[in-house]
């Protein structure tokens, strides 16, 4: 008794058919540019505008007329920062939108092969 409770059961044999399509279309396809690569891009630029005009111009200590407060070169840098992303995004996007539109315009018809594989139990 103990011998046939250690060997394993045999499995089922398990029959599967598949039902196959297949068939011949066209598609059309067209270019894109990757939105987040110009947006990426257009941020990095926007850093080096910031950091240029920070430190190309020579600050002075005197009090702001405005604020009463004296602005350190890291604060111009961080103020500037938010404003020179802001734009260098907003143009990349810009950009972006035209060479789609320029580039989208060229689309083509290719033909594929589509298989539809589907199982049957």
């Amino acid at each position: 008794m103990a011998d046939q409770a250690n060997t394993p059961e045999t499995p089922k044999p398990v029959t599967h058919h598949e039902l196959i399509e297949d068939r011949i279309e066209t598609v059309r396809i067209r270019r894109s540019p990757k939105y987040s690569v110009f947006l990426v891009a257009g941020a990095a630029l926007g850093i080096i505008v910031a950091m240029i005009l920070t430190f190309s111009f020579t600050g002075t200590t005197d009090e702001s007329p405005n604020t009463g407060m004296i602005y350190s070169q890291g604060q111009v840098f961080g103020f500037l920062a938010l404003i020179c992303i802001a734009g260098g995004v907003a143009l990349a996007g810009a950009v972006a939108l035209v060479f789609d539109r320029t580039v989208g315009r060229r689309t083509r018809d290719v033909e594929v092969d589509r298989e539809t594989v589907h199982v049957v139990d």
